[in-house]
């Protein structure tokens, strides 16, 4: 069986976990600092806030940006569930504007017309930078300015991505990470946010800790903190993250090739933007065809995501008109690129494919 996702973990993940245990201080603590200054540094920006996890990061962030009750924040409904949750859970309410077809991230002709049809009432947009690929931050950040809106990061897939030499997590107010086990890295679960504003590191660091400043609880918070074992692994994995990147897009140009002279419409990488790889995603016309093809051939697969956020039961009085995202839904595929595979797993999965297209 070729898995779609299997996490790294080897003997320096498994050696800092037993000197936290050794040392007893499990819960946040001296590792957790470590890793936010080295993830800080590895985005290129001055304050790195660690959270439970990708869910909660987005939820911090958006409170250090002060979003609250009667907000709208304008984001994408074609990604994790997450996105959205994460707004409504800071008391805010989603707008969704339409995806790029060939990015599958945010359109910003979309996201233009979306702040135009709510009269300019919109407090925070969301660019989620999906399957490693960085949205179109260069015109988001232009639009962003010219409406005086902070712009966050969603980029728990995009550890390693960048736009113009650039890092993700750099290019926004304040950029998001997910650990989860599926990412190019991974601290079991964990999150991270990242900005270079003191006032929204200071707030987010006080709302991931129960509301706790250096003058007491002057917040309400919640616990949201990430553990030193959590940390300790996040520390190995950061150091590997160049060479898991530059696997995944290897083997990502691998499949490219292979694939070229199918009907499936391959990813896309603009010029300006380095996709971080932690999917690989095609299109096609005759998904439930690819994935019987996949499935009789041992081939891990997945389908990220097959309903859009505006379409899911908990978002059904939400109005939002994007055509391009359901028609994305009903098509994409993802295959297997992790580094956990070695290139005659790659081979196999094209050949597969090829025999499907």
């Amino acid at each position: 069986m070729i898995n779609l996702a299997t996490p790294d973990i080897g003997d320096a993940e498994r050696e800092r976990v037993q000197a936290v245990l050794d040392s007893g201080q499990l819960a946040d603590g001296p590792q957790v600092r470590k890793f936010e200054t080295e993830f800080a540094t590895h985005c290129e920006v001055s304050h790195a806030v660690a959270t439970a996890n990708g869910t909660t990061a987005l939820h911090a962030a958006l409170k250090g940006l002060g979003i609250g009750s009667g907000d709208c924040v304008l984001t994408t409904p074609f990604s994790f569930i997450a996105s959205a949750n994460a707004v409504r859970l800071a008391g805010a309410e989603p707008i969704f504007a339409d995806i790029d077809p060939t990015t599958y991230t945010l359109d910003p002709n979309s996201v233009e017309q979306a702040i135009a049809a709510h009269d300019g009432a919109v407090d925070a947009i969301i660019a989620v930078h999906l399957y490693g690929l960085p949205a179109d931050m260069t015109r988001l950040r232009k639009i962003a300015d010219e409406h005086d809106i902070p712009l966050v990061e969603d980029a728990a897939q995009a550890h390693g991505a960048a736009v113009d030499g650039e890092p993700v997590g750099s290019l926004g107010d304040v950029a998001c990470f997910s650990f989860y086990p599926t990412k190019n890295m991974t601290t079991g679960e964990g999150g991270m946010v990242v900005t270079d504003d003191p006032v929204v590191a200071a707030r987010t660091e006080r709302f991931v800790n129960h509301g706790r400043g250096d003058e007491g609880y002057t917040d309400v918070g919640h616990n949201f903190r990430m553990t030193s074992i959590a940390a300790a692994i996040g520390l190995a994995q950061l150091e590997c993250l160049p060479e898991y990147v530059a696997t995944r897009r290897e083997y990502a140009a691998i499949l490219t090739d292979a694939l070229s002279a199918t009907d499936l419409t391959t990813p896309v990488e603009p010029s300006d933007r380095r996709h971080a790889y932690n999917q690989y995603t095609v299109r096609c016309q005759d998904r439930d065809g690819l994935i019987d093809q996949l499935t009789a051939h041992d081939i891990g697969h997945g389908v990220y995501y097959p309903t859009p956020i505006n379409e899911q039961e908990a978002y059904s009085g939400v109005t939002a008109d994007t055509p391009e995202a359901k028609r994305a839904a009903a098509e994409v595929c993802s295959l297997p690129v992790h580094p956990a595979l070695d290139q005659r797993d790659i081979e196999r999965v094209a050949e597969v494919v090829q025999t499907y297209g």
